[in-house]
């Protein structure tokens, strides 16, 4: 198993946002089933001094362990054929890890990255979910609308906050509209007292 991902530093979680560095990640997988699937692509889109760095990001694509299906494929694209050279999560973690090393990571609906981080990296899910920016619950705490039944799907909020969306379930555009998101909603959320990265983490818990 490899190496888990170095902390942010230390202090850093009191200090303003704008100082911390962050990741923004995504994976895309044979589904939802978080005890049996898996993998198929992940995108890590980096955040520092307050702006997305898309030329610091990663993209891979991951063999699964378990068969892809229909209806997955349909979602994220990928086809059996399409991985059938792509190296399996244990020779690509260590690109993961160097690309989450030091940063806070940042993730729509955290409970996935989490569970997928654990299983790759050891640890339990649980205290991975501690260690991500949950920028869904971070959209719901900031949305002003009194409307029933809101979509909160990554592409309906990043359109109504004129986030360009290229390719929905693309594990590296998702990473990159997720990271666009977050620093939409930031003002809200300053507004809000939401001012430092440890403000930002609870914040984005249940």
């Amino acid at each position: 198993m490899s190496r888990r991902p170095a902390r942010p530093p230390l202090g850093s979680g009191r200090k303003p946002w704008r100082q911390a560095s962050y990741a923004s990640l995504d994976f895309e997988t044979t589904g939802l089933d978080l005890d049996r699937d898996d993998v198929v692509s992940f995108g890590v889109v980096p955040i520092d001094g307050g702006l997305v760095r898309p030329g610091g990001s990663t993209y891979r694509e991951v063999a699964p362990s378990v068969e892809l299906t229909g209806e997955t494929i349909v979602v994220h694209g990928l086809r059996p054929t399409d991985l059938a050279q792509a190296p399996p999560m244990t020779e690509v973690a260590d690109e993961l890890r160097v690309a989450l090393d030091g940063r806070y990571v940042l993730a729509w609906a955290a409970q996935i990255e989490a569970a997928f981080l654990a299983r790759t990296f050891g640890g339990s899910a649980r205290r991975w979910r501690r260690r991500i920016v949950d920028v869904l619950r971070l959209a719901i705490l900031a949305d002003r609308s009194e409307v029933r039944d809101r979509d909160f799907s990554l592409t309906a909020v990043a359109r109504r906050l004129r986030v360009p969306v290229e390719h929905p379930h693309h594990a590296l555009d998702d990473a990159l509209t997720t990271a666009q998101v977050f620093l939409v909603l930031l003002p809200e959320l300053e507004r809000r007292g939401i001012v430092t990265p440890r403000r930002l983490l609870h914040a984005g818990r249940p």
